[in-house]
């Protein structure tokens, strides 16, 4: 070993020591003012900031607690989801839910218990911290990046280095709200949905330098709101100032007076986009001047799957396209023509694993891990619909990893199919929830599974407990927000439709229609009344959006009035 290697490997472990003596003080840290709060010496109030930062929400269970854990660019590597199993069993009660901006949450934790569960967590590379309150929250990545046909080129790197550099910094960790980034690689597709975040950064190749197109303002919520063009190239040695000046604007100018108000987007509908740009200028030229966040050498082995020696590849098998033949067997053909895609990489498959609702066992974690490491290429990716990805599997060994999901009771296939629901887990354990969610989308699941039009197949539905959009379903073809009406003196909870969200046929993320609201039992007749409408009557080549433009909002409200106005009647058929 050369001794510029050696300096390396020494300067890499004084390092990695270093980061895990801040993690582990950070931890004890943390035990230590929970227990200040169970004693008393400390009021809910004082504790609460503290606790979110942390990524530790209260449930509407009393007692009790969520703990989200970050996937930095929704990237795992299979021990690491071998220990997210395990602490589902030691502390989730033998679950986990991955959510739509590609973290895992366990719930009903207690309080005097999350200490060990961060300890468990750092074991393995993975950090709660900033998963919470007014921070910059977990940032997204493009699920294929690395495999993606029309890739301009692996965002992956960028990504864990601006995640990694913007944690545990002063600014980061008070802002006047949530703070979301995201990354995209493809020059087509956009599978983060970069415009609904405070920062999107889509890939860009400019006289052979690369960079990034920025768009910045965007976000869903109650108000939602499209992101605007900032710049159509940022160098990427300039990334990290780029985005260190912007959120440097939204920590002066964010409202923090009232919370409902505070996402940069209210910055930018407030003061208009030309005094926010000029702003943002500002601030990188003073970071130019003065200095910033540095942008760092390494991120920490594990940290958004970091590996500094990653797991070999295998061969990719020279085999006909996968779904280029019927194999005989109905349901494996259905998964390959749903769940597989082949990569660019020749020989070589990504196989999207339909996870229900983000819902997964403690044997499934551990059962993807397994085939992440014996049939991939040790990553397990997580996306912001809910789903699992594993890539670099050999066309030859897709029979064998068939067969190991259908033991993990993972082989659905459907997957970005309209059966395959999003949903956030509602009044199950969020305070803020008004409905449950996650039973409206069994109930969705079993009226759409009847429709066989490759049309229809081809649709989103996405559903949040209330207007929060956890679930995203300003952005769904068919979109419900959970609320509440006073039916008879009785509580009822309904749920707001919406239809035609999503990407219009120029590349643009559009915003569902309001719809009406709806009894939340007699949502899935209403969404079948639409489905049966559509068929009947979309022209050739017309998309949903389209349609439901066509035929506009009140064409929907007549078709619904007799669910929205019968929460204690059976509709007819």
């Amino acid at each position: 070993m050369s001794a510029a290697t050696q300096e390396g490997l020494s300067h890499r472990e004084d390092f990695e020591r270093q980061h895990q003596l801040t993690v582990r003080q950070e931890i004890e840290t943390f035990r230590q003012r929970a227990q200040q709060f169970l004693d008393g010496e400390i009021t809910e109030d004082q504790f609460r900031p503290f606790r979110l930062k942390h990524g530790i929400y209260g449930q509407r269970q009393p007692g009790v607690q969520m703990v989200r854990c970050k996937i930095p660019g929704g990237l795992l590597t299979a021990p690491q989801l071998e220990q997210l199993g395990r602490i589902a069993d030691e502390f989730g009660g033998g679950k986990g839910h991955l959510t739509t901006r590609q973290n895992i949450q366990y719930h009903f934790v207690p309080l005097v218990r999350v200490p060990d569960l961060m300890h468990m967590l750092a074991d393995a590379g993975l950090t709660n911290r900033e998963a919470c309150y007014n921070t910059v929250r977990n940032v997204t990545t493009c699920t294929k990046a690395g495999i993606a046909h029309d890739e301009v080129f692996d965002v992956r790197p960028y990504a864990q280095r601006v995640a990694y550099a913007l944690l545990r910094k002063d600014l980061t960790s008070n802002l006047p709200r949530k703070f979301k980034i995201a990354f995209d690689g493809c020059a087509g597709s956009d599978c983060v949905m970069g415009p609904m975040n405070d920062i999107g950064l889509k890939a860009v190749i400019r006289e052979g330098k690369r960079g990034f197109r920025m768009v910045i303002g965007g976000g869903l919520g109650p108000l939602p709101m499209e992101a605007q063009l900032f710049r159509d190239f940022i160098p990427e040695e300039r990334l990290l100032n780029w985005c260190e000046a912007i959120i440097r604007m939204f920590n002066k100018f964010g409202n923090r007076k009232n919370k409902n108000m505070a996402r940069m987007k209210f910055v930018l509908r407030d003061r208009g986009f030309a005094w926010v740009k000029e702003q943002i200028e500002k601030e990188f030229a003073d970071i130019l001047k003065n200095g910033g966040i540095a942008w760092p050498e390494r991120v920490p082995e594990g940290f958004g799957a970091y590996q500094s020696q990653p797991q070999p590849l295998g061969n990719g098998a020279l085999l006909p396209v996968v779904n280029a033949h019927s194999s005989g067997h109905a349901a494996y053909d259905a998964w390959l023509a749903s769940n597989v895609e082949e990569q660019r990489q020749t020989g070589y498959a990504a196989v999207t694993i339909r996870v229900d609702q983000g819902n997964l066992t403690s044997d499934q974690l551990r059962g993807v891990a397994q085939l992440a490491a014996t049939a991939g290429d040790g990553l397990v990716r997580v996306a912001i619909n809910q789903n699992l990805l594993l890539a670099f599997v050999p066309l030859a060994r897709l029979r064998r990893v068939y067969a190991a999901l259908q033991a993990l009771d993972l082989a659905e296939s459907g997957a970005d199919q309209i059966a395959d629901i999003i949903t956030c887990p509602g009044a199950y354990s969020c305070n803020l929830a008004l409905t449950k969610t996650m039973n409206l989308g069994d109930a969705l699941q079993q009226t759409v599974r009847q429709y066989d039009d490759p049309r229809v197949k081809q649709l989103a539905i996405k559903a949040s407990g209330c207007p929060n959009a956890c679930g995203h379903h300003w952005i769904a073809d068919i979109g419900f927000y959970g609320n509440a009406r006073k039916v008879d003196g009785k509580e009822i909870p309904y749920y707001q439709m919406l239809l035609g969200g999503g990407f219009d046929e120029e590349g643009m993320l559009r915003f569902g229609l309001a719809v009406q609201s709806i009894p939340a039992r007699l949502a899935p007749a209403a969404v079948e009344r639409v489905l049966d409408h559509f068929i009947a009557h979309h022209l050739p080549g017309e998309s949903f959006r389209q349609y439901v433009l066509r035929y506009k909002v009140e064409t929907f409200r007549e078709l619904t009035n007799e669910f929205a106005n019968g929460a204690t009647k059976k509709p007819s058929r």
